[in-house]
C-alpha cells in the first residue's frame, strides 16, 4: 500500500489515496502505522476518497483506531495533496468530512499550495453539540462556562465546551508550559460528562489578539497542534471576553490564525500544510 506522510504544523497523520488503494480495516490500519517505533509513526490516519457531495472525501482515524468527524489540521493536508497529486484542481476545493462539507481556498505557488485558509463553519454551543452531560458539570460563573473537577486536580477547572464538529473543552490557565498535561489530559478527556470523549486545550492569553495553546487530543494523546482545537480556542476567548475575533495562535508545532467572523458566525482557519514523504507499506 502506497502512502504519504503530511503534516499540518506538527500535526502529522499517514494518508491514503483511496483512489487508487482499497482498505479493509482501517481502525486496526490507523493503530499499526501511527505506532512511532514500530510503524510509519503519526498522530492517526486519514483516508482520502471519492465524493458524491464534494471534491474529495476525508476520513480520519485517531492512532487508537478511533474515528474521528474532522481534523482541521488534516484536512488542510487533504486539500493540498488532493491538488497536487491531481485528485481536484478546485480553488475553493469542497472536502466532505464527519462534520459536513467544508470550503477551502488554497494559496499556491508555482503549482504548490503554501497555505489553506478553512471555513470550519459555525460553532455548536448548547451540551447537546458538543456533547456533553448536564448532570456532571457545575455551572459556572457566565453562559457557555462550566466546571469540572477532574481526577488528579487539586480545584475544579473553568471551561468553556465548544463543538466545531468534534468536542473541545478550553481552559485558561496562567503558564500553558507548566500545566501537567500528561496527567491532566486523559482525565478530562475520559471523564463521564463527555460521552464521546472531548479534546482539552489548555490556553495562556498573551494579548487580545494572541495566545498560546497546548492539547490533549482525544485518541492520540499529546500533539504538536490541534487546528479544531483553535478555533474552538478562538470561539470560547469571544465568548469569555478575553481575546478578539481574529487572533494568532501559538502551538507547539507552529501558528495558526483564526477569525470568528461576526458577519457569517463562521470560522476560519489558515495555516500551512507540509508532504514530508511517501512509501511503501508492507505492514
Amino acid at each position: 500500500m502506497r502512502f504519504t506522510k503530511m503534516h499540518g504544523i506538527g500535526n502529522d497523520y499517514i494518508y491514503v489515496d483511496g483512489f487508487v488503494e482499497k482498505l479493509a480495516d482501517p481502525p486496526s490500519l490507523a493503530r499499526q502505522i501511527s505506532d512511532r517505533h514500530f510503524g510509519v509513526g503519526g498522530d492517526g490516519l486519514i483516508l482520502i476518497l471519492p465524493s458524491e457531495k464534494a471534491d474529495v472525501k476525508m476520513r480520519m482515524f485517531n492512532a487508537d483506531g478511533s474515528e474521528a468527524e474532522m481534523c482541521g489540521n488534516g484536512v488542510r493536508c487533504v486539500a493540498k495533496y488532493a491538488y497536487e497529486h491531481g485528485l481536484s484542481k478546485a480553488n475553493p476545493m469542497k472536502i466532505e468530512t464527519g462534520a459536513g462539507v467544508l470550503s477551502l481556498a488554497l494559496h499556491t505557488e508555482a503549482g504548490k499550495v503554501q497555505q489553506v485558509t478553512v471555513n470550519m463553519g459555525q460553532p455548536r454551543l448548547a451540551l447537546e453539540q458538543i456533547p456533553a452531560d448536564r448532570e456532571k458539570l457545575s455551572p459556572g460563573p457566565d453562559e457557555h462556562q462550566y466546571r469540572l473537577h477532574p481526577a488528579g486536580s487539586d480545584e475544579a477547572l473553568l471551561a468553556t465546551l465548544v463543538s466545531m464538529g468534534n468536542p473541545h473543552f478550553v481552559t485558561y490557565v496562567p503558564n500553558a508550559a507548566a500545566v501537567d498535561l500528561s496527567r491532566l489530559g486523559p482525565t478530562i478527556e475520559r471523564n463521564a460528562a463527555f460521552p464521546r470523549r472531548i479534546n482539552v486545550h489548555f490556553v495562556q492569553v498573551i494579548g487580545p489578539g494572541e495566545v498560546k495553546m497546548r492539547t490533549w487530543e482525544r485518541g492520540s494523546g499529546i500533539t504538536l497542534a490541534c487546528g479544531t482545537g483553535a478555533c474552538a480556542v478562538a470561539v470560547a476567548g469571544v465568548l469569555t471576553h478575553r481575546t478578539d475575533r481574529k487572533i494568532l495562535a501559538h502551538l507547539p508545532g507552529g501558528d495558526l490564525t483564526l477569525e470568528w467572523r461576526e458577519s457569517d458566525n463562521n470560522v476560519y482557519m489558515t495555516g500551512p500544510a507540509t508532504e514530508v514523504f511517501s512509501g511503501q507499506w508492507n505492514g
